[in-house]
């Protein structure tokens, strides 16, 4: 889908989408639960279908009416379905282990894209336990039950090993222990995973680099909200920066989500050219990389992990922004944006099959006129951004293929 966005400015108040993070997390906690609980607010994106179609694989019952989704935890199959995660990544490394602490047999299908992701912590892991894994280019199936013990994962590849392992460990038979063996990069998400634990009334201590899991315990339903999702709404509020007068609702200002200083980073772009570290929070990337090309340029380092996203998200950026005359430099971990000029771009944008590519560019072309090709993109985390942001007066036009 082609998009042609014209130059205008947003404002108006708009209501943060719900929390892609939290919507996993509490729709898998309910799972794993005897009983009813009830969400509210998952929306119908392309990665909340995936985490959806899995808990159907698990043999759970889930009816949807809105953005509100009954789940009837309990009675889970003898033998699984195929687990189709499409192209999320937190579905896959969410479900993996959970399926084989239930289980001794689980497939899991999706994109080319996302099993080439990278597995490689829980391969290991299966390797320590006798678990067999045969692969191919859109599958992967193990063969064997994952047993309590003492699990070294590396923390600066991926948090969402840690929370696969979360949320299996504690319906083993027997106490486990996560040993993060480097510096745990992305760590709110596991608080965010902790917290949701706690909402269903699994109890993990912590210690350090090391999380203790009592086995044996139970998930207790509960019916709960998703809270407003800063990773989102950080593209609403960079309309701001760029002349627009937007305000975002919903947020929490004590919230465990990371994303939140996004804040603090679009001031710090705005003003100056600084060094910011994304280590942490690489989903912010593309657009914060869009607004120091539009601003003062930067200097971005902890930028190592944007080649296992949905794109190669450095690399993407820098491709498109070149079209609109940016400079930029990109290495290992590293990315540096110049102060430059931008103009117009004299060929479509493309969106790299990549949400968070599309919606970077898509909030940038509303000072400069454009088109983006490949916004169906949007659908995986947020399907409704081009219709809310047209509410807030950006203009745009779908291109006839």
């Amino acid at each position: 889908m082609k998009i042609k966005i014209k130059k205008s400015i947003a404002k108006g108040r708009i209501k943060a989408p719900p929390s892609k993070s939290y919507a996993h997390r509490l729709l898998i906690a309910s799972a794993l639960s005897n009983g009813k609980s009830q969400i509210e607010g998952i929306i119908d994106s392309k990665d909340m279908q995936a985490t959806l179609s899995c808990l159907g694989a698990l043999g759970v019952g889930c009816s949807k009416k809105g953005d509100d989704v009954s789940v009837f935890g309990g009675n889970l199959k003898e033998k699984f379905d195929d687990f189709n995660c499409l192209e999320s990544g937190s579905t896959l490394r969410f479900f993996i282990p959970i399926a084989l602490a239930l289980n001794d047999s689980a497939t899991f299908v999706g994109t080319e894209r996302l099993m080439s992701r990278g597995l490689e912590v829980y391969d290991e892991i299966c390797k320590n336990q006798g678990i067999k894994v045969t692969k191919d280019k859109t599958s992967i199936k193990y063969e064997g039950k994952l047993m309590p013990d003492t699990f070294y994962v590396r923390g600066d590849i991926s948090s969402q090993f840690i929370t696969g392992l979360l949320f299996a460990l504690p319906m083993l038979s027997d106490d486990s222990k996560i040993v993060v063996t480097t510096k745990l990069e992305s760590e709110a998400y596991v608080d965010i995973t902790i917290d949701a634990l706690k909402t269903f009334g699994i109890e993990i201590k912590r210690s350090e680099n090391e999380f203790y899991i009592r086995g044996n315990q139970k998930y207790k339903s509960q019916n709960v909200m998703v809270e407003g999702d800063a990773s989102n709404s950080a593209f609403l509020d960079a309309f701001n920066i760029l002349g627009g007068d937007v305000s975002v609702l919903g947020l929490k200002n004590d919230t465990l989500q990371a994303d939140y200083i996004y804040k603090k980073h679009f001031k710090e772009l705005e003003k100056s050219y600084k060094t910011i570290d994304l280590s942490n929070t690489p989903d912010l990337a593309p657009v914060c990389f869009a607004i120091a090309a539009s601003k003062n340029g930067a200097h971005f380092v902890g930028t190592k992990r944007l080649k296992i996203k949905e794109s190669d998200r450095a690399e993407a950026m820098a491709s498109e922004l070149r079209k609109l005359g940016a400079e930029i430099e990109v290495y290992e971990n590293e990315v540096i944006i110049n102060p430059s000029i931008l103009h117009a771009p004299t060929e479509a944008l493309y969106g790299h099959n990549d949400h968070r590519i599309v919606m970077s560019l898509a909030v940038l072309l509303s000072t400069l006129g454009g088109t983006i090709d490949g916004c169906e993109a949007v659908s995986k985390s947020y399907p409704s951004f081009f219709d809310d942001i047209h509410t807030l007066g950006i203009s745009f036009e779908e291109v006839a293929e």
